[in-house]
């Protein structure tokens, strides 16, 4: 008889943010957020031109005509990114997210960190690492908990709190 293996909740909840960042209409990075409290889905989002806008997949991307390295001018891009898409998703539904973690296929940059430190977010559980040192800066002075996902084979837990910013706090068990 096969084992059966069961995720953990963090590989759980990461492999919903992997499957939810397949949407993107970004040219340059795939990013998908799952917003969770209580080990329940509240929102998802992922990065893309406004509702109704055309995409960069259909338009180009005007950061690469323009040569702006990544985590630049985040003005002079067309997509909102996944977690802002996914705090929109549950203010336009009515879902508080205050005490709830995020679980993002990459470290959210400074603007997704304010966003994130004003809807009440606790925890940010990360897939890859992006480099913005104002956004570990002010989660670090928020005392947001940010962990990066190291899945472990043998026993699917998550490896240790990110080097970028380590705090105290809850944790999805």
């Amino acid at each position: 008889m096969a084992e059966n293996k069961r995720p953990s909740w963090d590989e759980y909840f990461m492999n919903m943010a992997e499957l939810v960042s397949q949407r993107s209409t970004c040219l340059r990075r795939k990013v998908g957020a799952v917003i969770v409290k209580d080990k329940r889905i509240l929102a998802t989002g992922y990065n893309g031109a406004p509702s109704g806008l055309p995409h960069c997949l259909e338009i180009g991307c005007l950061r690469e005509k323009m040569n702006i390295p990544s985590g630049e001018r985040h003005e002079l891009c067309r997509a909102i990114h996944g977690e802002q898409n996914a705090l929109v998703q549950s203010a336009s539904f009515g879902v508080s997210v205050r005490g709830a973690s995020i679980y993002s296929t990459t470290y959210p940059c400074s603007l997704c960190s304010k966003m994130l430190i004003n809807a009440g977010i606790i925890e940010i559980v990360v897939r890859d690492r992006y480099p913005d040192k104002m956004s570990a800066e002010m989660l670090s002075q928020a005392n947001i908990r940010v962990r990066v996902f190291v899945p472990d084979s043998s026993n699917g837990q998550t490896g240790d709190e990110s080097p970028i910013c380590k705090r105290q706090g809850s944790s999805q068990d």
